[in-house]
């Protein structure tokens, strides 16, 4: 498993892409930034996903930079988790819960 794909949290709500993009940048290259945001209003939610261009510059970066001050937050930077199946399903048959 790769461990170039990097969360990172605790980030300033005013946080840019452009703000994460050139922080991790002085660690290697950053191949991709997703901001988290809001489905209902796009505000951000205060994390994000760094794709690093290798595993090498992927711990360069969280060395370098968790538990440090960005936007004026002390963000938290490690390998992201692959996502979890939360089951889900609503109504319907063959999925989700049974009510009777």
């Amino acid at each position: 498993m790769s461990e170039n794909r990097l969360y990172v949290g605790n980030l300033s709500f005013q946080s840019t892409q452009t703000d994460i993009e050139d922080a991790f940048g002085a660690f290697g290259t950053v191949t991709n930034v997703t901001v988290i945001t809001d489905r209902e209003t796009g505000r951000p939610r205060g994390f994000a996903f760094v794709e690093m261009g290798s595993d090498a510059e992927a711990q360069a970066a969280i060395e370098g930079l968790n538990e440090t001050d960005l936007g004026g937050r002390t963000i938290k930077v490690n390998v992201a988790r692959p996502r979890e199946n939360r089951g889900g399903g609503g109504g319907g048959y063959g999925g989700g819960r049974n009510r009777w």
